[in-house]
This record gives structure tokens, C-alpha cells and sequence, in this order.
């Protein structure tokens, strides 16, 4: 049976609960139990010393922890939530289906900035989706040893993704059965086995005082060393397998036990044959009936504890205070020493979560050295004040099951570390705190990559709202004088549109807080009606936070977070939203000002983009752009046909680089190049002298170009090419090739470059598809795939009036999630209605554009990065 058969198969008792309930009072439920099983045994099959497992919640788009095992959660509450769009590798395993490894911090910082800036620490981990039904529903993670310049082994690897596929299986039979698989309350913690060590052992035996004759069971002969048939039952034998001094000392015992008349228990250590120490307890008993007086006999047990904990008395005799805590914080132990230290009883201590009952350990700053020493498996040492004082030096030492902690007093440093929040002001858990510390650095970082407004707007929504435990955000940004609404989430329908477009003369908060340049707090909605009687208000309770977005003295905008409860603003809360404030605003003032610009510069590609091409009798063309989804900058590609004559001319070029300044080079190429047709110089002539015009700009960039002249009425064709992929053809009967034509380096490299014209003949019913790179490349795959891709997507489409295949060829382009580069695409089609090839498209007079108005929808929307043309 597999480990997940064995937990559904468990006992269960009414409404599918099991014996024992957690802390809250629930049963664990078969999905708990389920995933509690999987995280386990990942942990052991990867050799961590912890784990968790996240699974879907009913937010779109939202991760949650559904268990950590061998890690306390309130220090871990930053990542209970994890959206699948962030670069987290717990986002990207969800998102892309692939396991995700990393040996050490310095790989974890290459790769995911974002996790290392909040566990900055000397660990590994393994990510590895989980897949139910055929779909995404979670990822199973193991935080590990890190192991520099080594790769995790293939073994633990395949082990934990079978793991990871058993629990996709058992959340399906799950789902099959109506439960879903699905998490939103905070996660399960789940406690590891212990390390494997000797096990305990309790031997029982019974001793006649009368007599001397000694009634022992097996185990207690296995103690001893010796056989239950050898053992002869008496208690000289007993005491020959003992040291000579225990000896007395266990016939002391057995006199002091006895004389006490009663059912009085004594204790004391004895060496077994191999030299460690057992634990002998006897009880005086009489016989049934007796007189009182002295027992008549002892009843015994002797404990083996294996190689056993630190003996108490052992450690009492340092001069050091000891402590030990297990993976969830509690204290296992301490010292006599430690308990004066501490100023607190050792009855106070023991099974309470160190930093609830010794609220001076709840620093963030102390809580980030827990959490190192509990993930990167390394001794940490810091200095702490206690409260009261004295300083202290403080040692932690990690293991499978925990910590051990080491406390010296000390003088007061010349450094005092102090904390960020102050314990019990606003942000009451520890975790709320962990949460103020880490939340910056990560808000900073995602600011960094967000371009546009919406992007901003997201990164604040996924970071900001979780660490102070917010439930709705609006994002007002500042244009001509009036506030309008960016973004919002929370609030209820349409209840925001009535401030949306308010000027900044209207008396409400979230004008006042830009106008005046403070933060406004309210701890309840009660306060906020007070201050501002009239307001309308979405509900009864709640409070409010409104922030100015101020961005090197320029206002931006104003920020209003809010909560679904009462509660107060601490003035070390207060700073950090205020700082959180201007970060923000410096991130959408700098988007603002690069949406600007890349209108700017998606102008000036408009201008230079042709806006139609020629109408031409036996040939047709159509011609698509694509921005790529990588940034917001213009590339330098481009495309035209220019009348010569009695011929046409079909050019594609690729200026490399993106911005304004490839766009400039590209609109003076495609002038170069039209200039030069134009002036009847063939199509050699005219990549020479745009080559040798290119190198005179100096412009530090260089192009790659296909310059075709087409005869319409014969077919005649001659083609150059200057570092460019190879045009695609489809012949009249539907047969698709990719081209060979003999080319050049590509433009601006060498002055004397030679770039040879190859003459070929267009049949009527045949095409031609130039395109550039961004069409065909793919990181990580050889370009030759992606143009035999696009050699296919032509062939499976067959005939079909030329705006038609121009659609399906850029609409297979787009549908690509990422694509680092644009594309340009052109395509030329001859036909001949006397000889019977394929008629003409139907266009409107002098607009070279289908007359039903093909492609005349306006393009994609500068927000999502991409952009499409029809010439």
C-alpha cells in the first residue's frame, strides 16, 4: 500500500475526522493528512530538515502554504502566501511545471534575488510541482543542507518527484470524491521524526526480599546482556552483572525502600555491562494481607535511555547557561544556570514557544538569527539584551530535532542592535514583524522590475497588502490637476467610482494626504466618519491608512490601504508605510515618465512602419509588426514595398537592439534602401551602398536585410541577402520549402562586403514569407526549429486569401508567453487570372488593405507590451 492509501485507509470516526485533534480543536481532515504524509516524506527523501507543501486557494492566481514541517510558522508568515506570477522558484515550478533546485544561497541568489533578500542564508532547496488531473495544483518543497559546487543528486531528485507525482494521485482521488484541493486558512505544522538513535528500553523485574529470588522479564535480560534462560533468578546474579559500587548502592536502596513501609519510590543511576548508565526505580511493597511494616518486596524497572539526552546534572555544572528548543520554538530544557538568567522558572519555560513567554527574544532581529540557524543547519552567534538586563551572548546550535542555545552574560556593546518594531506597538505577532523587516526589501526589489503603472499597482497588491494583513488597496495617480483610479482590489463594486476623477479643492482623505504631504490613519471607520462627516462609507468597521506618493518632491499620487477590523498604527508601523509610500511613488513616477517615452518612441515607429503598401496587379502583400513582451521598448525591424518601375521591391530588415536609437537607425535604413530602389540601382547596388551608409552613421549597431525585385507580370525574381534568415516559399501545389539563397555579413561590418543576387522564378499561386528573427528564435533551441516551425505552420494552412495566412502566422507568434524580440513579417503572393492561378483579395481603392477591413482593429494596449501593424 502507498503512503497515501495508508492515510486514507486510516480509521476514521463521523464526519471522516481521526483520532487526536489539533490545537483549534479540528480534526485532521483526509487532505491534511494527505499532504502532512507527502511533506514528511520528501523531507527524508531529499535529507532536509524541512518542508511544506502549497496548494491552490480560491483567489485566482494565489499559492497558499498548506504545511510546514520542522520550522515554526509565525517567523515563517512572509511566504504562507505565494502568487504564481512572482520570480520565486516556488511560483515557477507552479507556473512551468518543472522541478526547481538550488545547491546553495549563491545559486539561490543568481537565480530568485527576490527569496534570498528575505532568507538571506546558507541553504538549499528543491521545489517540485505537484500535478492532479492534468493540471497544476501545488508545489511540494524541502529546504536542505546547501551543498556549494555540487548539484543535488539525481537519487533525491527522483526519489521527491515520485513523491510529489504520489500526492498529485492522491489529491485526485480526493477531488474525485469531492474534496477539493484546495488551501486558505494558515498552515498545518507538521512535527518531523526524530533522528535515528538507540531506542528506550524498560525492563521489569520483582525482587524477594525473603528469598532473594528475582522475577525478570526478557527485556530487562536484554539490558543486561544476557539470555532469559540463563538468567538464574536471584539477586546475587543480578548484581554480578554490576559494577562493584553499584552494587551497595542498589542494596542501600533495597533497605531504604523496604523500611519505608509504604509505596514509596527511590531512584538511582547504574553502569550496565557496556558501560553506559541505566535508570533503577524500585517501589516497597507488602504482601496482600500483611501487617504494616517493612515491604516484603520491591518491584522494579530498570531504563535504558540508549545514548539518551545531556543528563541534567551534566550540564547544570557549566558555567553556561543551556537551553534546547525544537523545530517549532519550544523549550525542551534548560539549565539551572539558564533558568537564572532567564529570571524565570523552569516550570514557566519548559513547553512554551521561546519567544511568547520571553517577549525580549521577539526582535525581528533575533527572530532573522533563528531562522538562519533553523534553515541553513549552521551555528549562529549573536549579541541580545535582555529585559531586564544583562547583554548576552547567545549561540545556537541546529540539529535534526532542534536547537540547542548557549547564553553567557556579557558587557554592554559599543553596537546595539536595535529593533526595527518595538514588541507589542502595532505590529503585535512576531510574525507581523518578520513580515515589516522582509516586505520592504522584497516590495524594493519587485519595483525594480515593474514598467508600467498596472505593473506597479500588482507588485503592491502582492507584496504590501500581506504584510500588514490588509484586505483592500486603491492606487489614485495625479493627471492634469485630478485624481483618477490606477487600481483597486477589495472594495466593494463600483463603490470607488464616485472619487474617481476628484480634484484636488475636494475635502476627502485621499486628496488631503497628497495636498498636505502627511500620512492620514484612522483606526476605525468610525474615526474616519468623525473627521470627514458626509463621507460615504463602505462598511461599518475597518480602518484606513491613506498615503501620499510623493516622488522626489513631484506629487504622483495617493495610496489607500484598508482592514476589515479596528486596530492601531504604531509610529514605527506608521514609518515604514510612510518609506513603503515613497518607494512606490518613485516606481510609478518612473513609470509614468518610461510610458511616455515608449509612446514617444512607438510614434516615431508608426511614422517610420509604412501605413500601407502599393496596390499591384498579379501581386498581392500583406505585412504584420509584433512587439515583443520584453520591456516596452521599439525595436528596430521593419518591412516595405517600394514600386520600381514596372517591378516591386520586398524588403525586410532587423536593426539590432531595441529603443529609440535602433529605431532611428532603422527609419534611416529603410530611407537608404528606398532611396536606392528608387533610383534604379539593382538589388547589389543597393545592400552595397546601404552597407557602406550605415558604417558612415557609425551608428555602433548593425542590420541584417532580404532585398527581393519581383516581376509581376513574369515571375522573374532577383534576391540579395545580408545576414538574414532564409525567406520561406510555397509553391502553387502547396509544397512548402525553406529557401537557400547564397547572402552576406550582415550590414555595418565590413566596407567591402560582396552580397551576391540569386534570380528565381515566382510561378503564379506561389508565396513568399520574409520575417525576422523574433519569428523563429527561442531561447535555449536552435533557430533552425523555430524556422522549420514556421515552414510547417505555412504548409498546414495551405491556400487562403494572404491576410488570412499573414493572421494565422503572426496569431501562432503571439500566442508565445515570452518573446524577448519583435517580429516583422511580410508576405508577397503572385497570381495570374489568365492563366487561372488564384484571384486577387478584394481591396479598397489606394489603401492596400482588404476592402472588409481586415486587421483595421486597433492594436494591443502599450500595458501589455505588444503591438501589431498591417501595411
Amino acid at each position: 500500500m502507498t503512503w497515501y492509501g495508508a492515510a486514507r485507509g486510516a480509521p476514521l470516526g463521523e464526519g471522516g475526522s481521526v483520532p487526536g485533534r489539533l490545537e483549534d480543536g479540528r480534526a485532521p481532515d483526509e487532505l491534511s493528512l494527505v499532504l502532512a504524509q507527502a511533506v514528511v516524506s520528501g523531507v527524508e527523501a531529499a535529507g532536509g530538515q524541512a518542508g511544506g507543501a502549497y496548494l491552490r486557494s480560491r483567489t485566482p492566481g494565489l499559492l497558499r502554504l498548506a504545511v510546514l514541517a520542522g520550522l515554526p510558522g509565525p517567523l515563517f508568515s512572509p511566504w504562507w502566501r505565494m502568487h504564481a506570477n512572482r520570480p520565486f522558484p516556488v511560483a515557477e515550478a507552479f507556473r512551468t511545471g518543472h522541478e526547481v533546485h538550488l545547491a546553495d544561497a549563491e545559486e539561490g541568489m543568481r537565480r530568485y534575488p527576490q527569496l534570498m533578500a528575505g532568507l538571506p542564508f546558507p541553504f538549499g532547496s528543491l521545489y517540485m510541482p505537484v500535478v492532479s488531473g492534468g493540471e497544476p495544483v501545488g508545489v511540494l518543497t524541502v529546504l536542505r543542507p546547501a551543498t556549494p559546487d555540487k548539484p543535488v543528486a539525481t537519487a533525491e531528485r527522483r526519489r521527491l518527484r515520485s513523491i510529489a507525482e504520489q500526492l498529485g494521485t492522491a489529491l485526485a482521488e480526493l477531488e474525485s470524491t469531492g474534496t477539493k484541493a484546495r488551501w486558505d486558512e494558515e498552515p498545518l505544522p507538521v512535527q518531523l521524526p526524530a533522528g535515528s538513535s538507540p531506542p528506550v528500553r524498560i525492563g521489569r523485574f520483582e525482587w524477594d526480599l525473603a528469598s532473594g529470588a528475582v522475577c525478570a522479564d526478557a527485556e530487562l535480560c536484554a539490558i543486561l546482556g544476557t539470555e532469559p534462560a540463563d538468567f538464574p533468578g536471584t539477586i546475587d546474579t543480578l548484581a554480578a552483572q554490576l559494577a562493584p559500587e553499584d552494587v551497595y548502592g542498589l542494596w542501600a536502596l533495597a533497605r531504604q525502600a523496604a523500611g519505608s513501609g509504604g509505596p514509596v519510590v527511590r531512584r538511582m543511576r547504574l553502569r550496565g555491562p557496556d558501560g553506559r548508565s541505566h535508570l533503577l526505580e524500585v517501589t516497597g511493597r507488602r504482601e496482600s494481607g500483611a501487617d504494616a511494616g517493612e515491604a516484603s518486596h520491591l518491584n522494579g524497572f530498570l531504563v535504558d535511555l540508549g545514548i539518551g539526552p545531556v543528563v541534567p546534572e551534566a550540564a547544570d555544572r557549566l558555567p553556561r547557561g543551556i537551553f534546547s528548543l525544537d523545530r517549532f520554538g519550544r523549550i525542551t530544557y534548560l539549565n539551572d544556570l539558564a533558568e537564572q538568567i532567564l529570571a524565570r522558572a523552569r516550570s514557566e519555560l519548559v513547553g512554551r514557544v521561546l519567544w511568547e513567554v520571553l517577549p525580549w527574544c521577539a526582535n525581528p532581529a533575533y527572530e532573522d538569527h533563528y531562522r538562519a540557524a533553523m534553515i541553513s543547519d549552521e551555528s549562529v552567534h549573536f549579541l541580545a539584551r535582555r529585559d531586564p538586563p544583562p547583554w548576552l551572548a547567545i549561540s545556537l546550535y541546529p540539529g535534526h530535532d532542534g536547537l540547542t542555545a548557549v547564553l553567557t552574560p556579557t558587557e554592554e556593546p559599543t553596537y546595539k542592535p536595535g529593533p526595527a518594531v518595538s514588541p507589542g506597538l502595532g505590529l503585535g505577532a512576531p510574525a507581523d514583524r518578520s513580515a515589516a523587516l522582509y516586505r520592504p526589501v522584497a516590495l524594493a526589489i519587485a519595483l525594480t522590475e515593474a514598467v508600467t503603472a498596472r505593473q506597479v499597482s500588482a507588485v503592491v497588491t502582492e507584496e504590501l497588502l500581506p504584510a500588514f494583513g490588509g484586505r483592500q488597496l486603491a492606487i489614485y495617480l495625479l493627471k492634469e490637476g485630478r485624481l483618477y483610479l490606477e487600481s483597486e482590489t477589495g472594495f466593494p463594486k463600483g463603490f470607488l467610482d464616485g472619487f474617481d476623477g476628484v480634484g484636488l479643492d475636494a475635502h476627502i482623505p485621499g486628496v488631503e494626504t497628497l495636498t498636505s504631504g502627511r500620512p492620514i490613519f484612522f483606526e476605525s471607520m468610525q474615526h474616519l466618519s468623525a473627521a470627514y462627516p458626509g463621507i460615504p462609507m463602505d462598511a461599518d468597521v475597518g480602518a484606513r491608512a491613506f498615503l501620499p506618493l510623493i516622488a522626489s518632491g513631484q506629487h504622483v499620487g495617493s495610496c489607500i490601504l484598508g482592514f476589515d477590523q479596528p486596530r492601531g498604527f504604531s509610529p514605527e508601523e506608521r514609518t515604514i508605510l510612510t518609506a513603503l509610500a515613497g518607494l512606490i511613488a518613485q516606481a510609478l513616477h518612473r513609470a509614468q515618465r518610461y510610458d511616455a517615452e515608449a509612446a514617444l518612441a512607438r510614434g516615431l515607429q508608426e511614422v517610420l512602419l509604412p501605413h500601407r503598401l502599393p496596390v499591384v496587379d498579379h501581386v498581392d502583400t500583406a505585412g504584420r509588426y509584433l512587439a515583443g513582451t520584453q520591456g516596452m521598448d521599439v525595436g528596430g525591424d521593419w518591412y516595405d514595398v517600394i514600386e520600381t518601375g514596372h517591378k516591386l521591391a520586398l524588403i525586410i530588415g532587423d536593426v539590432q537592439g531595441h529603443g529609440a536609437a535602433a529605431a532611428a537607425t532603422m527609419g534611416q535604413l529603410r530611407s537608404a534602401v528606398r532611396a536606392f530602389a528608387l533610383s534604379g540601382h539593382g538589388p547589389q547596388e543597393v545592400m552595397s551602398g546601404t552597407n557602406r551608409l550605415l558604417l558612415d552613421l557609425d551608428p555602433g549597431q548593425f542590420a541584417s536585410c532580404c532585398y527581393i525585385v519581383l516581376d509581376p507580370a513574369t515571375g522573374i525574381t532577383h534576391a540579395v541577402r545580408a545576414g538574414h534568415p532564409q525567406p520561406v516559399l510555397r509553391h502553387p501545389d502547396g509544397t512548402t520549402e525553406v529557401m537557400d539563397l547564397p547572402g552576406g555579413i550582415v550590414l555595418g561590418v565590413d566596407a567591402d562586403a560582396a552580397y551576391p543576387v540569386t534570380e528565381l522564378h515566382l510561378a503564379p499561386g506561389a508565396m513568399l514569407a520574409l520575417y525576422t528573427d523574433g519569428m523563429v528564435e527561442q531561447s535555449g533551441t536552435d533557430i533552425d526549429v523555430g524556422i522549420e516551425r514556421l515552414r510547417r505552420t505555412i504548409a498546414d494552412f495551405g491556400p487562403a486569401p494572404l491576410t488570412d495566412t499573414a493572421e494565422h502566422v503572426i496569431g501562432r507568434a503571439r500566442q508565445a508567453p515570452d518573446r524577448p524580440d519583435d517580429i516583422a513579417l511580410l508576405l508577397a503572393a503572385r497570381w495570374d487570372d489568365v492563366d487561372g492561378g488564384a484571384a486577387p483579395t478584394p481591396r479598397a481603392a489606394g489603401t492596400g488593405r482588404p476592402a472588409d477591413g481586415f486587421g483595421t482593429a486597433p492594436p494591443a494596449t502599450a500595458e501589455e507590451q505588444g503591438e501589431e501593424r498591417e501595411g
